[in-house]
C-alpha cells in the first residue's frame, strides 16, 4: 500500500506520476485482530497460524462489519465455482479495504465489494459471469503442462527452458491459479491432480532428466510455491541444479513474496540463500525470484523489506509477473501505479503481465487481446524501457507471446491465430508443430453481438471439433512422453 505524494506542478499528461510511500495498513482495524502486536505481525509462525481459510474464519475477523450478504456470497461461490480453496495469509487480507475507517455493523461491505485484492484472493459469486461462466474451450490445465511432463512434475515446454513443480500448495491461493488442476485441496467443483511418486524420487528423477539433458540451461523452480517447502529440501534442490554445467538460469517462484514476506526475512532462509546466491556467482549461474503482485495495494514496507534483504543475499533479481484481471488492474493507472510502487518502493522490476488463462469459470476476470493490445500501448513511455513490462498472451501449445505477435485476428468471433518457432517437448515427431496455427479465445461477453450470436449457435459444434484436434494431438503426446520418459 502507499501513500500519493506530488513530485511537481501537473503536466497535463494522461497519467500523473507520483512517489510513493509505502505504508503498512493497521491490522488493528479488523476486530479480530484488534490485540495483535507488531512482533506478532512480524513472525511467520502467527501468520501461517492465522490464515484465513474458511467463512467461520473470515467472520471471526470482520465479525459484522461486513453484512450477511457478503459472507452467503463468498460461501455460494466455494460452493458452485471456486477452482481454488480459500486460504489467504494475514498480511494479504490486511491489504484489503486499507483505508476504509470501519465505523459500525456493515460499513465494510461495499468497500471489501470494491476492493481490487479481495476480488481476486476471496472471489464472490455475484461477479461470475451468468452468460458465459465458462468459455466454450476452458480446460483444467489450460496450458497443457500435464501433457508436457517429462517426469513427473517437470515441465518440457520451451527448447531450453523447464518448469519445476517441486510441491502442490501455496501459502495463499489466488481465485484464478492457471494451475488450479494441480494446486491446492479439492473444491466441490474440481477434484484436484494429485502427485503419485514421493517427493524424493519425484525430484530424483527431474534431476536425472536434467542431467541428461544438455540443451536444458534455464529452470523455473516453482510449484506450487517454494515458500511452502522446508527450507533444507529446497536448497538441496538448488545445490543440486547448480551442479549441472548445463543449467545458467534458476528462477524461484514465490508469491510469498509479497503474500507471506515474513518467510523470507527468516534468518535460515536469508543465510541459505545467501549460501546459494555465493555458489551459484562462483559458477557463473544467475539466481533471481520471480514474484506475482497485481495491485499496488500489496506493495506495503513489509514486502519491500523481503525484497531488499533477497536482493542482499546476492541473487541477480527480483521481478514480477502479474496477470492482467478485469475489476483489479485491467487499466491503464492501475497498471502503471503497481510498476511504479513495486520499482520505486520495493525494488522489484516489472517483467510481465499475463492475460489471464482459460480456465473454468474465470470468464469475468480475463480481457480480450484487443484490450490487452490496448493496455501494452498505454503504459509505454513511463517507465525505463528495461522495467516496462510485456503484455503476454499464453498461448496453448505455443506459450508466451507479446499480444502484438499474433499471425491473424478475428475481432468478431474473438478468435486470434498464432504460429511458433519451435517444438516442445511432445512434438518431436511432428512435421506441422512448425505449419500450423494455434487459437486463442477472447471472453464471449467481450465481442460484437454477431461474434456473440455465432457463439451461441456453434459453441457445441467449435468445441467437438476442438476435442477431436486434442484428444488426437494428446495421443501423440502420452505416445512421445512416454519414449522420453522410459
Amino acid at each position: 500500500m502507499s501513500i500519493e505524494t506530488a513530485t511537481g506542478l501537473e503536466t497535463g499528461q494522461p497519467y500523473p506520476y507520483r512517489r510513493v510511500e509505502l505504508v503498512e495498513p493497521d491490522w488493528t482495524r479488523f476486530p479480530g485482530w484488534k490485540d495483535v502486536t507488531a512482533a506478532e505481525w512480524e513472525s511467520v509462525q502467527w501468520q501461517r497460524a492465522h490464515c484465513v481459510k474458511n467463512i467461520k474464519q473470515l467472520r471471526d475477523l470482520l465479525g459484522d462489519l461486513v453484512d450477511d450478504r457478503f459472507y452467503d456470497d463468498l460461501e455460494r461461490d466455494q460452493r458452485e465455482r471456486a477452482t481454488m480453496s480459500m486460504l489467504v495469509p494475514p498480511q494479504m487480507m490486511n491489504t484489503m479495504a486499507p483505508h476504509a475507517t470501519p465505523a459500525g455493523p456493515g460499513s465494510l461491505t461495499e468497500a471489501m465489494y470494491a476492493d481490487p485484492v479481495r476480488r481476486y484472493m476471496l472471489p464472490a459469486f455475484s461477479e461470475r459471469r451468468t452468460d458465459w461462466p465458462s468459455h466454450p474451450h476452458a480446460t483444467r490445465d489450460s496450458l497443457h503442462e500435464h501433457d508436457m511432463w517429462v517426469a513427473e512434475g517437470l515441465t518440457h515446454r520451451y527448447p531450453t527452458k523447464v518448469l519445476a513443480e517441486l510441491l502442490p500448495t501455496c501459502p495463499q491461493y489466488c481465485g484464478h491459479c492457471t494451475r488450479m488442476d494441480l494446486v491446492g485441496n479439492s473444491t466441490p467443483v474440481i477434484d484436484k491432480l494429485k502427485f503419485s511418486m514421493k517427493p524424493v524420487d519425484r525430484l530424483g528423477a527431474m534431476m536425472d532428466y536434467l542431467r541428461g539433458n544438455p540443451s536444458v540451461r534455464d529452470v523455473v523452480v516453482s510449484g506450487g510455491d517454494v515458500a511452502n517447502l522446508p527450507w533444507p529440501r529446497l536448497e538441496d534442490f538448488l545445490t543440486k541444479l547448480l551442479e549441472i554445467e548445463n543449467i545458467r538460469d534458476i528462477r524461484l517462484a514465490t508469491k510469498a513474496l509479497m503474500g507471506l514476506p515474513q518467510h523470507w526475512l527468516q534468518d535460515d532462509v536469508r543465510a541459505g540463500m545467501e549460501r546459494v546466491a555465493t555458489t551459484a556467482r562462483a559458477r557463473g549461474v544467475s539466481v533471481a525470484i520471480h514474484t506475482h503482485v497485481n495491485h499496488a495495494n500489496s506493495v506495503t514496507p513489509l514486502v519491500a523489506k523481503a525484497a531488499k534483504a533477497m536482493l542482499d543475499t546476492g541473487i541477480r533479481d527480483v521481478r514480477n509477473q502479474g496477470v492482467l484481471l478485469n475489476g483489479v488492474n485491467a487499466d491503464p493507472h492501475a497498471l502503471l501505479d503497481l510498476c511504479f510502487s513495486l520499482l520505486d518502493g520495493a525494488q522489484i522490476m516489472p517483467y510481465y503481465f499475463y492475460m489471464c488463462d482459460m480456465i473454468p469459470f474465470s470468464e469475468h476476470w480475463r480481457v480480450s487481446v484487443a484490450d490487452a493490445q490496448r493496455l501494452q500501448h498505454h503504459i509505454m513511455g513511463y517507465l525505463p524501457g528495461f522495467a516496462t513490462p510485456r503484455i503476454v498472451c499464453d498461448v496453448p501449445f505455443v506459450g508466451k507471446r507479446w499480444v502484438h505477435q499474433l499471425a491473424d485476428y478475428d475481432r468478431e468471433k474473438g478468435i486470434s491465430y498464432w504460429t511458433k518457432n519451435y517444438r516442445t517437448s511432445i512434438e518431436a515427431n511432428d512435421p506441422e508443430a512448425l505449419e500450423r496455427t494455434y487459437e486463442y479465445y477472447d471472453p464471449i461477453h467481450t465481442l460484437p453481438a454477431e461474434g456473440q450470436a455465432w457463439w451461441r449457435e456453434h459453441a457445441g459444434t467449435s468445441l467437438a471439433e476442438a476435442e477431436k484436434r486434442a484428444a488426437a494431438s494428446r495421443e501423440t503426446a502420452e505416445a512421445q512422453a512416454l519414449l522420453t520418459i522410459s
